[in-house]
């Protein structure tokens, strides 16, 4: 039986960190097809994500998958993260946290399509620009090059 990753498990320990200390949780993604994500938010291939208790419902961060609703521009979607494509997991307002590797050429030979996913809900105006720095929406506009520090 192969043995479980340590990632999802230390992605869940960062999460409990960032919330524990009043930080913002940022995950950034490496997106494929089988990333569930607004398409319009991707850029360069990647998406960072805010996974915090007010920009998310229904988080649930297993062992394979990463899963919540949050609000893109004012409408509700689902996202759905694969565990292997999180880049890193880091707090907004002060960049520690933890970056992993992830092959992007094997996920890209597993499924070389991205697919835009449909927006079903309905929008709802009270929310901020998620793209706007500092919004409480769940992307960053500088969703690319996140600012990492060594956690020690």
């Amino acid at each position: 039986m192969p043995e479980t990753s340590t990632k999802p498990y230390l992605l869940r320990a960062l999460y409990e960190w960032c919330t524990d200390n009043g930080y913002t949780p940022y995950l950034a993604v490496h997106v494929d097809a089988r990333t569930r994500v607004p398409r319009e938010f991707v850029k360069d291939g990647e998406i960072v994500l805010n996974i915090s208790f007010d920009a998310t419902s229904g988080l649930q961060m297993g062992n394979d998958w990463i899963e919540f609703s949050a609000r893109f521009g004012g409408i509700s979607q689902k996202v759905e993260v694969q565990v292997p494509n999180v880049l890193a997991i880091y707090a907004r307002e002060n960049g520690q946290g933890m970056a992993f590797p992830v092959d992007k050429q094997a996920s890209a030979d597993e499924s070389p399509e991205l697919e835009a996913v449909p927006t079903a809900q309905e929008p709802d105006g009270d929310d901020p620009d998620p793209t706007r720095p500092g919004g409480n929406g769940a992307a960053g506009s500088n969703a690319g090059r996140a600012h990492l520090k060594v956690v020690k």
